[in-house]
């Protein structure tokens, strides 16, 4: 077993959801419970949470690969998604993107040397209209990103990764 007990109780809750033969409708809330806990999720987490619900692998994997809110590599303490969609594009995404992309001097899909931050394309987050939007760890949305809001987002947290409160 590769997650912490309370991690399987965790998940336990969300199996007693559903009907004892629909196990696979806790894949995705099991996913990102084991993506809480170990910050992403590996083959092999995929594997035991597979094992854990008696689900074939590939039908974890086939969500862990399809939900952009899954990672299937390790990311940095903070992940930042840019919509880029067009509704967003049209309203600054990419201007925002790129902004992001040369002040971390990382492109999508990378982390920095530090391993602070990973800047991803997100999809759509359903907030067009308060667009550039950037959603911090699939949890924290922040919506009309300017140049100065966007610095003062990664002041915030670069002094919350070396320990200070965000």
């Amino acid at each position: 077993m590769l997650l912490s007990e309370q991690a399987y109780k965790r998940i336990d809750r969300e199996i007693a959801k559903y009907p004892a033969d629909q196990k696979q409708s806790a894949i995705m809330a099991s996913l990102a419970i084991a993506q809480e806990e170990k910050g992403w999720v590996s083959p092999e987490v995929i594997q035991d949470v597979a094992d854990y619900l008696g689900q074939p692998a590939i039908a974890v994997q086939e969500n862990a690969t399809f939900y952009n809110m899954f990672d299937v590599r390790p990311v940095g303490k903070f992940k930042i998604s840019v919509c880029t969609n067009l509704p967003c594009a049209l309203r600054d995404g990419e201007r925002t993107a790129d902004y992001l992309k040369q002040k971390l001097g990382i492109g999508f899909r990378e982390t920095t040397a530090c391993g602070t931050f990973s800047l991803v394309e997100g999809e759509c987050m359903g907030a067009c209209g308060d667009s550039p939007v950037l959603l911090v760890n699939n949890t924290h949305m922040c919506v009309r990103m300017a140049a100065d809001k966007i610095d003062a987002m990664i002041a915030d947290l670069s002094a919350a990764a070396k320990g200070g409160a965000v």
